[in-house]
């Protein structure tokens, strides 16, 4: 194999995992909740109980994001490439045989590689990752062919910057809900439409499972559901605001529903603590987890569509609600601005990473033209010696 060939099937290989490992984080870091669910499946899958014991989940979920997300980084720009073939290669020979495990046991039902972004069985993820691990051994093996992109006196900024935007993205995510949801219940979804069985047999419904009163997606005025996966361990923090909310809902005939797995000593617990008078009915823990990260957190729907998802700590204000909700904004479904926060995200990281290069490539082609020029000159100087 001639050097060309081999530089060209080493970067090759980087570039497949530098991207598969930038995605599979970036997904993460959008949702890390979601992560940290999928943690306890795990913990519960290998019976290693003090994996679920929070806030263990959550730091895992975001630390595993970060370092997904920043190898990533570092093996597209060929930065740090001791440390980055070395983990990456690290991480593959782990989750390989993981997944493999995965497959032949269902132990658990989707691995989570990629969030609800991308839904794989266990099979296909196991596959996935055999190609990803032969890639990342290659890389291994001949990581001085990696291209760099970046001079190794800059490194530090892209290293430095990278590591900043992920905690950044996962904060603000942990904060409130996910900035960009893509689960069955985002906003915009009709539940009922989406609980339809397609024409072709072959596939399923978007929603295999909302098993709640069917009248709260029947009603055709506005409802707000309050939900909480374990109401024992929700946020009291802004109870006030809530019950604000429940008197607006009552003051214009609004329906207000509690929603929770947790049994009636949680409850009335709930009720004593915040002086809620809305009452709650049992519905999945997973379901709840699935259509809000936050505990608790507040959805409104509109004759069966979900308009509007609010975690605890962004529920609307009283200053707010000062008309009925046809009249309000927050009231109408907004998906566009889902796609200009996203793409104002990716801007924030992008545009000063792409000046931060174009510098440096362009002190370098500097430099390189001034050593040129410098040997000329020599050379020069040299001949008129002779």
């Amino acid at each position: 194999m001639t050097k060309k060939i081999l530089w060209t099937v080493v970067n090759t290989c980087r570039l497949l995992v530098s991207a598969t490992f930038i995605f599979s984080g970036l997904v993460k870091l959008i949702d890390p909740a979601g992560t940290s669910y999928k943690i306890i499946d795990y913990a519960a899958a290998l019976h290693i109980s003090f994996l679920s014991q929070p806030p263990l989940p959550i730091v895992l979920s975001v630390a595993m994001a970060v370092l997904e997300f920043t190898l990533g980084i570092y093996l597209f720009f060929g930065i740090r490439r001791r440390f980055t073939t070395y983990t990456i290669l690290a991480f593959m020979l782990f989750y390989t045989p993981l997944t493999l495990w995965l497959a032949l046991t269902d132990a658990v039902a989707d691995c989570g590689c990629f969030g609800d972004a991308v839904r794989l069985t266990n099979w296909q993820t196991f596959w996935k990752n055999v190609v990803l691990l032969t890639a990342s051994v290659v890389v291994f093996w001949k990581g001085n062919l990696l291209t760099r992109v970046i001079s190794e006196s800059t490194q530090w900024i892209i290293s430095l910057y990278s590591l900043a935007y992920a905690l950044f993205i996962a904060f603000i995510c942990i904060y409130g809900e996910p900035i960009i949801d893509f689960r069955p219940f985002h906003i915009g979804q009709n539940i009922p439409k989406a609980m339809e069985w397609p024409e072709d047999p072959t596939q399923l419904p978007e929603i295999l499972d909302f098993d709640v009163d069917p009248s709260l997606v029947e009603d055709t005025s506005y409802v707000f559901i309050l939900t909480s996966p374990y109401l024992e361990m929700a946020d009291d923090g802004n109870f006030e605001e809530i019950n604000a909310i429940y008197d607006y809902a009552r003051h214009y005939g609004y329906r207000f529903q509690g929603l929770t797995p947790s049994d009636d000593n949680a409850i009335t617990r709930w009720q004593d603590l915040t002086g809620a008078q809305y009452t709650f009915d049992f519905a999945d823990e997973l379901t709840l987890k699935t259509i809000a990260r936050s505990n608790p957190a507040l959805t409104l729907l509109h004759n069966g569509t979900i308009v509007a998802k609010w975690g605890h700590r962004q529920l609307p204000k009283k200053e707010q609600l000062t008309a009925p909700l046809h009249q309000l904004p927050l009231a109408h479904p907004q998906p566009e601005s889902y796609k200009r926060m996203l793409l104002q995200l990716l801007l924030w990281y992008l545009v000063p990473l792409f000046i931060i290069t174009f510098l440096d490539r362009a002190y370098a082609s500097f430099r390189w033209l001034q050593r040129r020029k410098q040997a000329a000159e020599n050379e020069k100087i040299h001949e008129s010696q002779k």
